[in-house]
Parts: C-alpha cells; sequence; structure tokens
C-alpha cells in the first residue's frame, strides 16, 4: 500500500557529508510522523531522528548537532543531512513513516523504507 524508496547512502570519510532521502508513494490519505533509524552491525535498531507532520524533531544525542531531519510535505519526502560523520555512523539507515490510510481510518499504520547503507571510513 505504502512504498518507501531511499536514496542518498554511500562510502563516504569521517568527517564527511551525506543527505539521505525517502519518497513515499502509493495509497494513504495523509503522513504523521516520519523517522529514521539505523543498525549497526551486532547492534539493535536504534531511532536517529523524528520529524512530526508539523515540524517538530527528536534526536538521539549521539548524533544531535550533527544530523538534521527535514520533510517536504508537498513531495511525501523525508531527508536526513549527516555531517562531520564518524566511523561510528556506519549502519543501514532505515525510513519509517507512519500514515492514514484512508479517511475514516481510526488507526495509523507504519511502513518502513528498504534500508540504505552508510559506511565511514577512518
Amino acid at each position: 500500500q505504502v512504498q518507501l524508496v531511499e536514496s542518498g547512502g554511500g562510502l563516504v570519510q569521517a568527517g564527511g557529508s551525506l543527505r539521505l532521502s525517502c519518497a513515499a508513494s502509493g495509497s494513504f490519505f495523509s503522513i504523521y510522523n516520519m523517522a529514521w533509524y539505523r543498525q549497526a552491525p551486532g547492534k539493535q535498531r536504534e531511532l536517529v531522528a523524528s520529524i512530526t507532520d508539523d515540524g517538530r524533531t527528536n534526536y538521539a544525542d549521539s548524533i544531535k548537532g550533527r544530523f538534521a531531519i527535514s520533510r517536504d510535505n508537498a513531495k511525501n519526502t523525508v531527508y536526513l543531512q549527516m555531517n562531520s560523520l564518524k566511523v561510528e555512523d556506519t549502519a543501514v539507515y532505515y525510513c519509517c513513516v507512519q500514515v492514514q490510510r484512508t479517511w475514516s481510518s481510526q488507526t495509523q499504520f507504519q511502513y518502513w523504507g528498504q534500508g540504505t547503507q552508510v559506511t565511514v571510513s577512518s
């Protein structure tokens, strides 16, 4: 019902920058929260940043001040600007969107992207 296409991952040297994008398409009434998660080898998936439909943001302490989440509601797209990247940021990054499927839906549903690899080299 909802497809998320991620892009922008890749290999970058420590201190460099990347910008991740995640575009939602398919059938849904509206998007509420949008978020980025990541999962490093041997680690649990963790929330990196989230943004509400009215622009309120939340960041993990580990990336606060270095990453910025934003969204373009007209394009149904969420972005993650990643600056001052560290080796510890190496992970698969997943976007996640919370949607209301129809105008009459009483519950919201969560959809996940396929993940994009971010590798930071020293």
